[in-house]
Parts: C-alpha cells; structure tokens; sequence
C-alpha cells in the first residue's frame, strides 16, 4: 500500500509560528492547479506497478482556500494517472473559517471521508497571539456543521506551551476538545523555529518561550486528560479513539512508500527521497518548461536504519526488534540493543515482547534519546 500527499501552500496570511512552506498570493492558485496537475501525469510511474494507493492528503497551506472546480481537476487528474480503487482514506486539512456547506458538500463529492482542522485554541486571545484568522467560536461551529454534513472522521490541531498560556485555559481547551466527539485529535507543543516571526519575537523578548517544567506539566496534562477520555496516544502527538487511526500519517511512520506532489513537497520509495522546489512560482515556470523540479537523494544502509529507528520509536509500538534485524541484520540489531542500555536502566526505554518504546518519561527528552540512538 502506498499514500499520495497534495501540498496546497496557499495561505490568507502566514502565522508567525509557521516554518511550513505557503504562499499568500492567491492569484498565483489557478496556475499552480495546473502545473500540479501535469506533475501528477509526470509522476504516474514514481510507484511500483503493483503498489495500491490507499491514502490521499491534502494538506497545506490551507487546502480549503481551493474552490470546488480546483478540488474536482485535482482529483480528475489523480483518478487519471493512479489506481484510486483502494483508497480507504481521503483527507483535507480545512481552517475553521472556510469551513460552509459549499465546501463540505465538495469534499463529500471527491469522496474525502476524513477532515483535518486547524483549530490549535478555545480561547480568542491565544489565538490572536498564534495568528489565527478564526475564532473559537467559529472552530466550534465549524465542528458541528462537519458533522451534519456526515463527516464522522474529525481530527483536531491543538498546540499547547503558547506564550500566554496558562495550565487552566489548557485544562479548558482540552475539555472542550473531548466534549465536541472528534475522532482524533493532534497536539503540538510551540516551537520556535529559526525565521519566523516567533523566533525573532522571542530573540527581541517581547515574547517568553515556556521553560521545560511547565512544558513537561502541559503535555502530562494532555496525555491524563486524552486517556480518560478514551484516546489512544498511538504517537507522541496524536490520539485517537480506537480505529480511527490517522492511516496517511502512520504509513511515514511505517516506512511506506508515498508520492508528494507540489511545491516542496516530499516522496519516498524505499530506496530514495525525493523533494520538490519550494517555491510557488519556480515550481510553475520549470513544469510549464518541462524542466526539472525536485531534487533526489539515495539512501544509503545508515541512513534507512535510522529514518527505521525514529519514525519507528515516534510509535506507541516502538521498534520491533525482529523487523529490525530481517532488514539490518543481527549486528544492527546488538548496536540498537547496547545504545538503548543507559535509557532501559533510567526507566526512558522499555523493552518488551521484542519490542523497544519510549516510555512516558522518556517521551518528554525524545529528540535526545534518538540522537544517541542512530547510527553516525
């Protein structure tokens, strides 16, 4: 099985957190529909032949700043080029303002069973913080009216260590979240990645980053408060009720094979990488001019081991130590063993039934476990 992922990187306006390529030229849309259009025609052989396609994702950007003849092209063109009989999951990242009856009607008609909302807060004044262009009122409208639409898949962005969070509002937002019955729910903590607009408002102080110990009291709170309600937390920032798994977003987790189509956007086939340019109007003028447009990495051994490594310990599963040595060999297998040791004996890895996870304690410094974890 295979997934095919559809970068949309139009945006209304760029929130200051955001490090995601996105554009807020919409006039730029129509002839980028086009040129990722003729991408998909380009791109019918990057798969096996025998490879099912089993997932589509539009995400962005804002996929729903498409209108329904845009979202109808895309689709007619994918349905041309790929084998879309198995698809068991079609999911469109929406905003909470553009979500109406016109669009959910067009989602519905492209057989998109899984929605995607960027709510990220329940309260206005975070949200004016974050950027956000709706407000937690219409998040919650735009819920409601999803599901009288019929949609019985919604996943929900939260972020949590905002600057003017406090423990309480995100006590709050999360009550809010369980009582509205969406399936899944993604929550990210707040980074400050170099070249936003958070970062050189934090860099001039005129905003405070959250320190590591109330960082670590928030995502406790969130695991306590998800687990009550009944989510599984099947990867360090996603939950779910039980089979309503995100199927795209596993298959990275996974290791399986996907095509990115869009301005830079990623694929993988097991043996290489492959990214497209990050630039709207660069990506349209070298498709227009049958020119190249991505740039292509092969994969050595070290570097599939570790992408197997920490996509795998991302998992509630972990790594399982017999796939491991199947596709590593036994000498990888006793390397990944011995590094573990230090974080087995501090309670931050737990081996069982042959497999290697993170426990609770050791979700929280993960970035640091996995760097000591691959191999260099």
């Amino acid at each position: 099985m295979a997934g095919i992922y559809i970068h949309i990187p139009f945006c209304k306006h760029r929130c200051g957190y955001c490090d995601f390529y996105s554009h807020t030229n919409l006039q730029l849309k129509q002839r980028y529909v086009e040129a990722l259009c003729k991408e998909i025609e380009l791109r019918k052989h990057y798969l096996t032949p025998n490879e099912l396609i089993e997932t589509l994702y539009f995400g962005g950007g804002t996929p729903s700043l498409l209108n329904t003849s845009d979202f109808e092209q895309i689709y007619n063109a994918l349905s041309t080029h790929f084998s879309l009989h198995n698809l068991v999951e079609i999911t469109v990242e929406v905003n909470p303002d553009d979500v109406n009856d016109l669009l959910l009607d067009t989602l519905k008609s492209i057989g998109c069973n899984r929605l995607s909302m960027g709510i990220q807060s329940f309260f206005d004044h975070e949200l004016t913080v974050l950027g956000r262009r709706h407000t937690a009122q219409q998040a919650i409208e735009a819920v409601n009216l999803a599901q009288q639409h019929g949609f019985s898949n919604i996943s929900i962005d939260l972020m949590y260590a905002l600057p003017n969070q406090t423990i309480q509002t995100w006590r709050e937002t999360l009550k809010l979240a369980i009582s509205m019955n969406v399936q899944h729910i993604s929550a990210y903590h707040l980074t400050y990645e170099p070249g936003t607009l958070f970062y050189k408002q934090k860099t001039k102080k005129i905003i405070t980053e959250k320190d590591e110990e109330e960082s670590i009291q928030l995502y406790e709170i969130l695991i306590q408060s998800l687990t009550e309600a009944g989510y599984n937390q099947y990867e360090i920032s996603n939950f779910s009720l039980p089979d309503y798994e995100s199927k795209h977003n596993s298959s990275y987790w996974k290791n399986t094979p996907y095509i990115g189509l869009g301005a830079s956007a990623h694929s993988y086939n097991g043996a290489s990488r492959q990214w497209n340019i990050a630039s709207v109007i660069t990506y349209c003028n070298q498709i227009e001019e049958n020119k190249s447009f991505f740039e292509i990495e092969f994969l050595t051994e070290k570097e599939k081991y570790n992408d197997f490594i920490i996509t795998s310990l991302r998992t509630s599963k972990g790594v399982d130590l017999q796939k491991l040595t199947t596709l590593f060999g036994e000498k990888s297998r006793s390397y990944f063993i011995q590094q573990c040791q230090p974080y087995v004996h501090t309670n931050m890895l737990c081996e069982k039934d042959n497999f290697v996870r993170l426990t609770q304690k050791g979700i929280f410094v993960s970035d640091s476990i996995l760097e000591t974890l691959i191999d260099v």
